[in-house]
């Protein structure tokens, strides 16, 4: 008998313990997600009773819902000025193309019939957030094919799943007129209330916020509560049209400008996280693999999704984006990203069961069905997860663990210390709305943009592709403390620096909470005007590399106690910012960036 309450806290720990090492050891997500749902699988008393499937894939289905609308939330019109196009053509024609390309193989290669082949074809079209957001997250992209991988990936979902859904009603139901007319149709209803279901709902939502009728606290559950509803409401009208409807809200708010959704698409993402891990757990803990799974999939199977990763996917993308602008190197990486994720398995099981429940003559092909799907994703999450983020650097396209610092604030100190970075070969970029210091930092050499820290046009519209760290650096407290707040999210809360606020701020500051400030710059008595006072003394940058017969304390004892660690460079290439938290001493191999006084022996 199965112990629900241990099942249960068991999945959510090893969802939760797959993130973490996923990102311990920079390790895709979804690989170990489905490792470990395999594994929970196989342990004893851990298998879910059948009786409750209706409603372990109504749960399933809500879930998916969430996690569209917050892929819908993070879809900004900005993002694609440059490839709007490309994604119209990746969403319509390359969609269009996998779906033939997928069926054919799946009757010639795999061995269906072809009313399943082209249902399998449908459905393998789909791609999603559950898969492509944690991928991304791993690899980061420059930006331009990140947002057109993640925009293709989010739309893709709900138009293939509504595909899949029509093109099985109407096998279910051994309709005699033509598959391709009638899915059409059917998908032009499921658009048309989902437009008006969505419309409706933005509008409600905006309004209830706008004009305060939800206080703070209610506003994140109402918007859950609220979304599950639409949802619902959008399926009982018209079959999966539910996807559609959720995604084109997100899509919605996320481009309105009348109210602020800051803290909803924050709260979104954590649940995503939550339910991404849960979700992956429990679906690859329901697959049996056996000799006899084995056996009904055969080495046809293996062939078919080879084909798929390496001619299907190549195949739609190129000709999807011919005239696209596009380089080589980016379209090469997007002919790599398509794997498949919870929807293709939630749908794919659903399907099997309304099949064999129906007593359907193609209910023998049913099993076959659910294991070829499971073996796609497991086979496409595990060759994209492995080989994504190699296939990244080696174009030149990933931004994976980046090394480059961007400053807030452009004083005569911020700039020496930027320049010194830059010239080591960080990329660094300057934010200050001062125009005399914009203009000397130009007349440096160093980039900068005229612009508030704490604006939407510094997150949405300034490259920050390489820049991995913020550096607050601003004569004023609140403004560093702001952009510490508004880019922890960008950059992690252990990339955020800024520096020690003034002693006459010191009350004001202690107010507003230790876990909403970035981490202290150089130490607590290293604030913007001790630094500019420094540097106006003499003070000069020195770079130091530490070896085993000059150590860091011979470097204290030729420079002085005043010295000022700022950085330290590893052998590896990773830069450290100095804080003022304890830490190991700097070693040999490290190269240190350091202020020491100008009088002293270099």
């Amino acid at each position: 008998m199965t112990n629900y309450p241990l099942y249960l806290a068991g999945i959510l720990a090893l969802g939760i313990a797959a993130q973490w090492v996923a990102w311990r050891f920079r390790l895709p997500a979804i690989v170990l997600l489905l490792l470990f749902g395999v594994l929970l699988g196989k342990l004893p008393g851990s298998e879910p009773s059948p009786d409750g499937d209706d409603l372990f894939f109504a749960i399933v289905s809500l879930a998916v819902g969430i996690i569209l609308f917050e892929g819908g939330l993070s879809l900004n019109f900005h993002e694609i000025k440059e490839t709007r196009g490309s994604v119209i053509r990746l969403v319509s024609l390359g969609l269009g193309i996998t779906w033939l390309l997928t069926a054919w193989l799946a009757y010639a290669v795999a061995g269906f019939s072809p009313q399943m082949a082209i249902l399998l074809g449908a459905l393998l079209t789909v791609s999603g957030p559950t898969v492509i957001l944690p991928l991304l997250r791993h690899v980061q992209p420059v930006r331009r094919i990140g947002s057109l991988a993640k925009w293709e990936g989010i739309v893709n979902d709900p138009i293939g799943a509504v595909i899949a859904a029509l093109v099985f009603e109407i096998l279910l139901h051994q309709s005699h007129g033509n598959i391709a007319s009638d899915s059409l149709w059917g998908f032009a209803i499921t658009l048309l209330y989902a437009l008006v279901l969505s419309g409706l709902g933005a509008l409600v939502l905006i309004q209830m916020l706008r004009r305060y009728w939800v206080p703070d606290y209610l506003q994140n559950p109402i918007i859950l509560a609220f979304v599950i509803f639409l949802y619902a409401l959008s399926n009982t009208l018209q079959e999966e049209s539910g996807l559609v409807t959720v995604t084109l809200l997100g899509v919605m708010l996320a481009n309105q400008r009348s109210v602020a959704i800051r803290h909803v698409i924050e709260f979104k993402e954590n649940l995503r996280v939550l339910l991404i891990s849960t979700l992956f757990i429990v679906l690859s803990s329901r697959l049996t693999i056996d000799m006899e799974a084995l056996r009904t999939l055969g080495w046809q199977s293996v062939g078919f999704v080879a084909l798929l990763i390496l001619v299907v996917r190549p195949v739609s993308v190129l000709i999807a984006t011919i005239g696209s602008g596009l380089s080589w190197q980016e379209r090469t990486l997007l002919s790599w990203i398509h794997p498949r994720g919870i929807v293709a398995a939630a749908v794919s099981s659903l399907f099997a069961l309304a099949l064999i429940d129906a007593e359907h003559p193609l209910a023998p092909e049913a099993d076959r069905f659910v294991l070829i799907t499971f073996f796609v994703i497991v086979a496409t999450v595990t060759v994209y997860g492995l080989t994504l983020a190699p296939l990244a650097r080696w174009l030149g396209l990933s931004g994976e663990n980046p090394q480059g610092v961007l400053f807030a604030g452009a004083s005569p100190a911020v700039r020496e210390i930027a320049a010194a970075l830059q010239e080591e070969g960080f990329p660094v970029l300057m934010v200050d709305t001062n125009p005399r210091n914009n203009a000397a930092a130009r007349m440096a050499g160093i980039p900068i943009a005229y612009a508030s820290i704490g604006s939407e046009f510094v997150q949405e519209e300034i490259d920050l592709g390489g820049i991995g760290r913020l550096l607050a650096m601003t004569p004023n407290d609140e403004v560093n403390t702001l952009a510490a707040m508004g880019l922890a999210e960008r950059f992690g809360r252990s990339e955020v620096y800024q520096v020690a606020a003034a002693e006459s701020s010191n009350e004001r500051t202690e107010a507003v909470g230790a876990y909403q400030r970035g981490r202290t710059l150089f130490g607590n008595l290293s604030t913007t005007e001790q630094l500019e006072s420094r540097f106006r003394a003499g003070a000069v940058i020195k770079k130091t590399l530490l070896t085993d017969d000059f150590t860091f304390d011979d470097f204290l004892a030729r420079y002085g106690k005043s010295t000022l660690v700022l950085f330290r460079i590893e052998e590896s290439g990773n830069l450290l910012v100095a804080t003022d938290e304890k830490s190991t001493p700097p070693g040999p191999g490290q190269k240190l960036i350091a202020l020491v006084n100008g009088t002293s022996d270099s």
